[in-house]
């Protein structure tokens, strides 16, 4: 499944031949502080954090993290939407190698997201978890519509994450 392209970016399925940038993405400094250490040491073991945790949501729920890319094909972050049994409604996440940072895509993966979210997927609602201190992503769920109602603790964690929520 391919997602509309937005402007600048394509949003699309994971597939196995992407392990390689999913072990750079998911090492990234920021990706460990703000989203968790996945263990991904190998590349066999990128392939194995796409085949078991980031294609089965595509065939359970019909939507998931999609690899954002350019439209000349560099992958560069992921963005999509994941059900959480602890959390009211579908989740939007979003991560981006640093070197494309600060140009918009980021809010542009985002926005095409939630439109997917509302036109495709006909959902009433949408939440993201993000931690407290992670001020760019914060200001960008402002900038897609999203306000704070709560604070979590997510499963396993030492800390709470904020709940920002949206009816779509």
């Amino acid at each position: 499944m391919t997602i509309p392209e937005t402007e600048r970016l394509r949003l699309r399925e994971y597939v196995e031949t992407d392990a390689p940038f999913v072990f750079e993405l998911v090492n990234q400094p920021s990706w460990i502080e703000n989203i968790g250490d996945r263990g991904v040491r190998t590349l066999d073991d990128a392939q194995a954090y796409i085949t078991d945790r980031l294609r089965p949501s595509y065939a359970s729920d019909g939507f998931g993290f999609w690899c954002v890319e350019l439209l000349d094909g560099t992958p560069i972050g992921l963005c999509g939407l994941v059900r959480r049994p602890q959390l009211e409604a579908p989740d939007i996440g979003y991560a981006f190698l640093p070197a494309y940072w600060g140009q918009g895509y980021a809010r542009e993966a985002a926005e095409a997201t939630v439109q997917l979210a509302r036109d495709t997927y006909e959902l009433a609602r949408l939440v993201a978890i993000v931690t407290p201190t992670n001020v760019p992503s914060i200001r960008l769920l402002e900038q897609i519509g999203m306000t704070l109602e709560s604070t979590t603790r997510m499963p396993g964690d030492d800390e709470d994450v904020s709940v920002y929520g949206m009816a779509l």
